[in-house]
């Protein structure tokens, strides 16, 4: 790993300790340790209004109009005490990084430049609390199909009228399908629970979307009379987009201690779209599977065009099977002359009456903006121009220069389009968040552009999404899938070499794609293209660019499957949630190996319902939900408590400000309160769905680089391989920041020495066959071992055995009785007889070839550990495995050093399904006399 520069390259100021670094591939701590950023998006319920779901048709037009509706709220309620509950689960459940979605809504929907301080000032205090429990966050610009009202999320609704729309046209000429109005407005056909799994998706190719981000991104160059307020409707939309998030990261810089403590760094637009730039034929859909989902009724943009002039038009329409989208027939649509043009009345003179726009007179009202410009003639329904957004306008200089012929340019969207829309949005962030990392989000599967070091600054990343479509589609784990990612990028030259059949082989299918979007991070901190011969070829050599990480900044896996069998009390699969568990495992487990990438799992909403979902378009993947409470595990935040440093750790909060991820030394922090492990296991599976998946052991901070993540979910079994060459030794930092006490290093240091005696030792290198120096690094490398998965039966017992109990509310459960009161009052790590072993680093051959298992048993764990070298120590209270190997010392060296960690007995077998729990209540109830209250003391189960 490259040394941590000293100086920040964007201000010239000594680099805060705190800062985390994107270098050789990675994220990297102050201290020179790779950190692995696993976390999830808070929240999808952020795409609307606090108590104004998708599904909500009331003021729905009305509200959106006068721009009314106010996010405060989204995602978390910081007023009842709530907020403390979903951040500590969050953080017991290992996460230690969040994808902030908000939309340019939220900031910017009064209308153009009116912008909503109460809620930027919400945001503020929401990202305090993401503080207070040592997150990692990045801001998300979240859109889907460009705004809710054009069937999606983002755009305000003044967007629309801007662009010349009536959106309240959508439905009756399918330029959009909005969950309120399903499938019809009217009250007598209105049935927005029967809209069908992931159709909103299919707005991307619909009339309204394909315009907007046509506009959005293209309107110099394909819509030049489209011009408002004296500037083209490109200009004004992304002028708008990004002035409303720079405003936002002002209003958090000036708040003080947020930028790059908390928030380190801003997403690009979520899942931006091509619309119709780049269509090959207006008369045709693509017969190439690309990412824009086929169901439902799929006109080609030639119909839409018709369509969205209220005239009828006969569709292909297309069904999901078993083997992906297939056409079935076809079906009418008739708007009966419904236009989604709006009224040139609704603009006398050029001027909207309620957000005084100026409207250039060339751009005429009424008329569709690609008939405007000859593209499609409206009262034939001819299209004149089948390869418009093809090519690049030739421009009149070269016509009327040149008496021959100019050749048309192709057009390349990422290199044309998005990435000039990128560098201005990121810039402006970066005025005001100068180390802010550029989270680089390409569309959906797409290679990202060649995007320069000039913009990149050498703190990026790699941001794409990945869903394993045929289950998001099917809502079913199936015994075969197919590599989506390959299928769109053209690796196949039929489909049916696409197919995986079998799990073992989904599983590494997955696997491979999320190593593909992994590599295309290569693409990220090219020269600048004027430093590039013209004579040279377009993709620079590798050698010359600056390596990025990966972070997936949306991954995960529906719940509702199957009918929503698990939900349904008469189902014999109610309460069952291992299908999706193997769903969300394979997704996740893909995201291990040699990957050992970043991720942020698409979601968790506060508001989740069995009836409907995420509240959003029937989606349903919040990892928890308040439909799977079985009952109120008492939050210890209630009695006054905050979460602070590592994870699943609850500490007052004067004692340290102190994370995870700015840990400065071996030692801090470990002042802790005495939680019982039964009852912090029972509250972390409690409302959770496939918890089993998604809480998995990984490394957090390492010395060196992860090489290899397996963990087996079924075997309760990790093992984690980490290359370490000499420059990954740590740099351990002596103070703890203005007006602290300086840091006693001596102890990391004495530990040191008993680890492998006095100065460098010589060691046995296998593959050299040589001897290099090494010294133990005075750093640990920190694995995350979740009590999900290795707690102890006694543990386990006791905490099923709670989650059945149903106290009143008001009452206080007798097992947490006094919880948040009592603490060691020592910053040094707990002494357990059993929860520190060492293993020399010199071992002999015989260790090589069968190392010596460790037993570790407390109240909390019962494991069993093996590893190649070195000492560890397991700290219950914050689910933490620190393990102190050595690091070589002489220049160039390199070696390999591993560890595996295996619950003693086994993988725990929860109860599952309808009448488990009652089952394990008899059990219990029969065990010990008929009284689930605390059992006495001389009770030898418990």
């Amino acid at each position: 790993m490259p040394q941590v520069p000293l100086t920040c390259t964007q201000t010239g100021q000594p680099v805060p300790d705190y800062l985390v670094h994107t270098l050789d591939g990675n994220f990297v701590d102050g201290s020179g340790r790779t950190l692995l950023l696993r976390g999830v998006n808070l929240s999808g319920s952020s795409k609307a209004p606090v108590g104004h779901p998708s599904y909500a048709l009331k003021d729905f037009w009305e509200a959106g109009e006068a721009g009314s509706e106010s996010f405060v709220g989204q995602p978390l309620n910081l007023d009842d005490g709530s907020a403390d509950e979903h951040l500590r689960r969050l953080r017991g459940w290992g996460f230690n990084m969040l994808r902030y979605p908000i939309t340019w809504e939220a900031l910017e929907h009064e209308g153009p430049g009116k912008y909503d301080y109460e809620f930027m000032d919400y945001t503020v205090r929401v990202l305090r609390k993401c503080k207070e429990y040592g997150f990692k966050v990045y801001v998300d610009p979240h859109q889907d199909a460009w705004s809710r009202f054009s069937g999606g999320s983002g755009a305000p609704y003044w967007t629309l009228p801007a662009c010349g729309i009536n959106p309240r046209a959508f439905t009756a000429t399918q330029a959009a399908i909005l969950h309120c109005e399903y499938p019809s407005p009217l009250p007598d056909l209105r049935d927005p629970a029967s809209l069908p799994p992931m159709i909103w998706s299919t707005n991307y190719g619909r009339l309204a979307s394909q315009t907007l981000f046509a506009l959005f991104f293209g309107g110099r160059t394909f819509a030049p009379k489209c011009i408002i307020d004296g500037v083209n409707i490109q200009d004004y939309l992304q002028s708008h987009f990004t002035r409303a998030f720079a405003i936002l990261a002002e209003r958090i810089r000036d708040a003080g201690g947020l930028l790059d403590e908390v928030v380190i760094g801003w997403d690009g637009m979520n899942e931006p779209a091509e619309g119709f730039i780049a269509y090959p034929d207006l008369n045709v859909y693509p017969t190439v599977q690309g990412s824009t989902l086929k169901k439902g009724s799929v006109p080609t943009p030639a119909q839409s065009f018709r369509l969205g002039m209220g005239q009828a038009q006969t569709v292909d329409n297309y069904t999901f099977g078993a083997f992906g989208p297939r056409r079935d027939g076809t079906v009418t649509i008739d708007p009966n002359g419904v236009s989604i043009w709006a009224d040139p009345a609704d603009e006398p003179g050029g001027v909207h009456p309620q957000w005084k726009w100026h409207r250039d007179p060339q751009w005429r009202l009424g008329i569709c903006v690609w008939a405007l410009h000859g593209v499609w003639d409206v009262e034939t329904g001819y299209i004149l121009q089948p390869d418009y957004f093809c090519h690049l306008p030739l421009s009149s200089l070269a016509t009327s220069c040149s008496a021959e012929p100019q050749p048309r340019v192709e057009v390349d969207f990422l290199q044309d389009f998005f990435l000039p829309q990128i560098t201005s949005y990121f810039s402006a962030i970066r005025a005001a968040h100068p180390n802010a990392i550029a989270f680089v989000q390409a569309p959906v599967f797409a290679v990202p552009p060649e995007v320069p070091e000039t913009l990149l600054q050498g703190r990026a990343c790699a941001a794409p999404h990945y869903y394993d479509g045929l289950t998001l589609l099917s809502r079913h784990w199936s015994w075969y899938n197919a590599d989506a990612l390959g299928m769109i990028r053209g690796k196949y030259s039929n489909p049916i070499f696409a197919v995986r059949v079998g799990e073992k082989a989904i599983r590494a299918c997955i696997r491979n794609q999320l190593g593909v979007l992994k590599e295309d991070a290569v693409q990220l901190g090219t020269p600048p293209l004027s430093a590039v011969s013209p004579s040279a070829p377009r993709s620079p050599s590798p050698a010359v660019r600056t390596r990025y990480p990966t972070i997936i900044g949306e991954i995960g896996t529906p719940f509702d499957m199957d009918g929503k069998a698990s939900y349904e009390p008469s189902n014999p699969r109610y309460g069952d949630y291992r299908p999706q568990e193997r769903a969300l495992d394979a997704s996740l487990s893909a995201a291990d190996g040699a990957n050992a990438l970043n991720y942020t799992v698409w979601t968790y909403c506060t508001d989740s319902t069995h009836q409907w979902g995420d509240g959003w378009n029937m989606e349903d993947l919040s990892l928890w939900s308040s439909d799977d409470l079985k009952r109120r595990i008492k939050s210890t935040t209630s009695m006054g408590m905050t979460m602070n440093g590592g994870v699943g750790l609850m500490i007052p909060a004067h004692v340290s400000s102190a994370t995870l991820a700015t840990l400065r030394s071996p030692l801090l922090p470990y002042t802790s309160v005495s939680e019982p492990a039964h009852v912090r296991l029972a509250f972390l599976r409690d409302g959770a769905r496939a918890v089993r998946a998604f809480c998995r052991p990984w490394p957090i901070s390492t010395v060196g680089v992860p090489a290899n993540i397996e963990f087996d979910i079924g075997k309760a079994t990790v093992k984690i391989v980490v290359s370490v060459r000499a420059v990954d030794m740590p740099r351990v930092y002596e103070q703890l920041g203005d007006g602290a006490e300086d840091e006693d290093i001596g102890g990391a240091e004495e530990d040191s020495k008993k680890m492998k005696g006095s100065g460098t030792t010589p060691v046995y290198s296998l593959e050299s066959e040589k001897t290099f120096e090494e010294k133990p690094s005075p750093l640990p490398t920190e694995i995350f071992l979740p009590l999900v998965h290795f707690a102890s039966e006694t543990c386990v017992s006791r905490s099923l055995v709670l989650r059945e109990q149903t106290l009143p509310d008001g009452d206080v459960d007798p097992d947490m009785h006094g919880i948040g009161c009592v603490t060691t009052g020592t910053t040094t790590p707990n002494a357990y007889t059993a929860s520190t072993a060492t293993l020399p680093l010199s071992p002999s051959s015989s260790d090589l070839v069968s190392p010596s298992e460790i037993r570790i048993v407390n109240e909390a764990y019962d494991v069993t550990v093996k590893m190649s070298e070195g000492r560890v120590e397991l700290c219950e209270r914050t689910q933490m495995l620190r393990w102190f190997h050595a690091v070589p010392t002489t220049p160039g060296a390199q070696k390999e050093v591993w560890i595996e960690v295996r619950r003693t007995d086994g993988a725990i077998k929860y109860p599952q399904g309808a009448g488990a729990c009652s089952r394990l209540v008899g059990w219990m109830e029969g065990l010990c006399g008929g009284d689930l209250n605390p059992c006495p003391e001389s009770c030898i189960v418990m």
